[in-house]
């Protein structure tokens, strides 16, 4: 999961950080090295880039014309669709919106394509208490680090963006008005973290859960303390939830671990009694701490 790019032509592959009155705010985030500074094509600037770049394939053009007038509907601009929001898609683009001290001041450079390595990869994992952001040199997950960490109290709204490339950006709203605007390759990701977020879990009071059910949570955190080599009382709390398909999601976390696997911490999805269960609908992923990348 990374900052979203603009397609439009006066913005194409440029991306904004901005406070309330617009003013671009990427040089007073604490801590965020330098990165390029883009200005909104004006419409003398677009026809320039497009002359450019009609010289650089003219050569083809003959014989690209027919196949490109046959595929433009499937491949050409109806791809994006119409604007939603055309003055933060085609007049501008920004990917944080937030006035001094808002949570979306807190979300890390690393995920600016263009500030980090080339190799370097981050993933969004969705909680039902957070949304934890990691990232990882070398493509290697295995070495992943928590950039940033968010409640789920302060995520409002998380809604896809369809005027965007393959219609795969998402816009994070936060309850003090800032928000983000995130970019996946992966379908499939796009469509769960948005699912996670638009259906909230329904929590399960402790007193209301069977025996069975509290058996396995406690072989849960038991096992998953075993292999951290970790205290069972390193974790910080647990709650359950009840999923659409009527099973049961159970997710502990520590706060005090210093790798991913013990922030987010174990998860289990049961039936009534405790035994493990999966149907399509129970999670926002198959895999119920899947990353989106």
């Amino acid at each position: 999961m990374d900052f979203a790019t603009g397609v439009a032509a006066p913005v194409s592959g440029m991306r904004f950080f901005r406070d309330t009155e617009r003013r671009d705010i990427q040089y007073e985030l604490p801590g965020w090295p330098e990165g390029p500074r883009y200005v909104v094509r004006d419409r003398a600037g677009r026809s320039a880039r497009r002359a450019g770049r009609g010289a650089s394939v003219g050569v083809h053009m003959v014989v690209s014309f027919a196949l490109s007038a046959v595929t433009m509907g499937a491949f050409g601009p109806g791809l994006r669709g119409r604007p939603e929001d055309p003055a933060n898609e085609v007049e501008d683009f920004p990917v944080m919106w937030a006035a001094p001290g808002a949570v979306a001041r807190r979300l890390p450079w690393q995920l600016d394509p263009q500030r980090r390595a080339k190799k370097y990869g981050s993933h969004a994992i969705a909680t039902d208490q957070r949304l934890v952001l990691v990232g990882f040199p070398d493509e290697d997950p295995s070495r992943d680090e928590v950039l940033c960490e968010i409640d789920r109290a302060d995520i409002g709204r998380v809604e896809r963006q369809r005027f965007s490339n393959e219609k795969r950006d998402i816009r994070v709203d936060f309850t003090d008005g800032s928000w983000c605007r995130l970019h996946s390759d992966d379908e499939n990701s796009v469509e769960q973290f948005v699912r996670h977020f638009q259906a909230p879990p329904q929590l399960v009071p402790e007193e209301q859960l069977t025996p069975g059910q509290l058996a396995a949570i406690a072989e849960c955190v038991a096992a998953d303390a075993r292999y951290n080599e970790r205290d069972p009382t390193d974790y910080d709390g647990w709650n359950v939830t009840r999923r659409p398909s009527g099973n049961y999601f159970f997710q502990a976390w520590a706060q005090r671990a210093d790798a991913i696997s013990g922030a987010v911490g174990p998860s289990a999805i049961m039936d009534r009694d405790g035994k493990r269960a999966y149907d399509p609908g129970d999670f926002a992923s198959a895999d119920p701490q899947g990353p989106a990348s």
